[in-house]
C-alpha cells in the first residue's frame, strides 16, 4: 500500500531523483527534458505543493497546486522500478481526496502529446481531454476530471 505524505526540504534530492527516473525515457521522444525534470522542487516543496508516494521508500511524486476553481495536478511521477504496483493510481486517488478536502470541484492536468501512455492512462481514470496547445515549446494535452 502506498502512503502519501507531504514532502519536506530534506526530500528535495529524492524528489528530483524520482522525477528524473520517471521522465528520462521521454527525453528522446520530446527532444529535451520534459518540464517536470526542470522544475524547482525545493521551491515547490517550500510552498507545500509536493507530496511523496512511499512504498515504503519514496517511489512517487505528486505536485498539487490549489487554484481558485480547481486543483492543478502539475506533476505525477512514479519511479520505473515501482511502476505497475498501483503507485500512480494511489497518487491520483490522493489528488482527488485533496481536491475534495479543499472544496475544489475538479482536477486539471496536462501531459505531453508524445507521452502516449498518458493519453490512454488518464481517460481510463475518468479524465476527459479538454484541449491541445503548444506552450513553452511543448505540445500539451489538457485534461479535467470533475469530482
Amino acid at each position: 500500500m502506498t502512503a502519501v505524505v507531504r514532502a519536506t526540504a530534506a526530500d528535495a534530492a529524492v524528489t528530483e531523483a524520482v522525477v528524473a527516473a520517471a521522465f528520462a525515457g521521454y527525453v528522446p521522444r520530446i527532444g529535451r527534458p520534459p518540464a517536470p525534470m526542470t522544475a524547482d522542487y525545493p521551491a515547490l516543496i517550500a510552498a507545500g505543493h509536493v507530496w511523496l508516494g512511499a512504498d515504503p521508500d519514496p517511489v512517487g511524486v505528486l505536485v498539487l497546486v490549489p487554484m481558485p476553481d480547481h486543483l492543478l495536478l502539475d506533476t505525477v511521477a512514479v519511479h520505473p522500478a515501482a511502476q505497475g504496483r498501483g503507485v500512480g493510481a494511489a497518487l491520483l486517488r490522493f489528488a482527488e481526496e485533496r481536491a475534495r478536502a479543499l472544496g475544489l470541484p475538479e482536477i486539471r492536468l496536462y501531459t505531453n502529446a508524445a507521452m502516449h501512455e498518458n493519453l490512454a492512462y488518464y481517460p481510463r481514470r475518468g479524465y476527459r481531454e479538454t484541449r491541445r496547445a503548444t506552450e513553452a515549446g511543448f505540445h500539451r494535452v489538457y485534461y479535467t476530471k470533475e469530482l
